[in-house]
């Protein structure tokens, strides 16, 4: 009979000799082992193709002439932010805000209307502001 046979029956499992069932317990072991690992490493590779997969479903391609205005666009917005004082007018500022997220949503001007601004005042620690910068850029 085969070892483990011997072992699962518990007439012969009394019967065996000490060696015989240190072998047949190392043998369960690593057959255990043996099969947790290679679970593991199939939940693994399902989980890598399932990222991969998402991945590729979150790129969607973006049409030649949203590109352009996407890249040209928030540069536009970012020099004229930059040279907007506190005395200019409200109406400029809400055309460049509303420029940006036109921009950011990739539409026309004319499909949003911004009727109110307000600053709010950012409580987040400077480490917070770094990773969220850093994690903003690495999108790009």
């Amino acid at each position: 009979m085969h070892i483990l046979d011997q072992f699962k029956q518990q007439e012969t499992f009394v019967q065996m000799e000490l060696a015989d069932k240190l072998l047949a317990t190392v043998y369960v072991i690593l057959l255990g082992m043996g099969i947790t690992f290679v679970a593991l490493c199939l939940i693994w590779a399902l989980t890598v193709i399932m990222s991969k997969i998402i991945q590729r479903m979150e790129q969607k391609p973006v049409p030649k002439s949203i590109k352009n205005e996407q890249t040209v666009a928030p540069t536009q917005v970012a020099l004229k932010t930059a040279q907007v004082d506190e005395v200019e007018d409200d109406e400029a500022l809400i055309a460049v805000i509303t420029a940006a997220i036109a921009a950011t949503l990739g539409t026309t001007m004319h499909n949003i209307h911004v009727s109110n601004i307000r600053r709010v005042t950012d409580q987040t620690p400077a480490w917070g502001q770094a990773g969220r910068s850093e994690v903003m850029g690495s999108r790009f």
